[in-house]
């Protein structure tokens, strides 16, 4: 069973599948076509990716792809606990400029949707973070488009010290929502 739970950002949902465990583990399935478009979700997801964060307090983000090459995402931690935050960034939608957070684990196998019009981003919560994550279009570098994880106007709550985290270079030079190049309208066909 494919369980579908609406998140308070317009369109994004977390998503729980059947867990079956016992002394020598569980078995999931992570993603089944089929059960998903029962749910609702139908998307058809065309490349995996994955992600291997070291440390505690690496974080990725806020990352998105502009249209017409934008992409839906469904996103899982294999191994750690990450927490994960989603920007509406789609003018119009009853939830532009908001923000939400949630802990997806190895340990609660939740997965998040992320539909066309978010930024995404996540901060590893502990060592070894294993994070994979289907999209629904291909990685194009010229379409690559990203806003501040410490934009002050978004105020994202990070769970730990903004001095402790560890970004890239490109992450660390994302410009504030306001001031970035973005082109998503709330009920766009991307």
């Amino acid at each position: 069973m494919v369980k579908v739970i609406d998140t308070t950002l317009q369109d994004a949902k977390i998503i729980e599948t059947d867990v079956f465990g016992d002394h020598r583990g569980f078995f999931t399935e992570s993603y089944t076509a089929d059960k998903f478009h029962e749910a609702g979700i139908d998307i058809d997801f065309i490349q995996d990716n994955q992600s291997l964060s070291v440390e505690p307090g690496v974080l990725r983000g806020l990352h998105f792809q502009q249209a017409p090459h934008a992409q839906t995402k469904l996103l899982r931690a294999i191994t750690g606990v990450i927490y994960d935050v989603i920007v509406d960034i789609r003018e119009g939608s009853p939830t532009y400029g908001k923000w939400e957070g949630f802990i997806l684990s190895e340990f609660n196998h939740r997965q998040l949707l992320v539909p066309k019009g978010f930024a995404h981003g996540f901060v590893t919560l502990t060592p070894n973070c294993n994070v994979a994550y289907k999209c629904d279009g291909y990685y194009v570098p010229n379409a690559d488009g990203g806003i501040a994880f410490d934009d002050p106007d978004l105020a994202i709550d990070w769970p730990m010290p903004l001095e402790h985290l560890v970004l890239s270079d490109k992450d660390k030079k994302h410009p504030n929502l306001k001031d970035a190049d973005v082109h998503f309208v709330y009920g766009g066909n991307y």
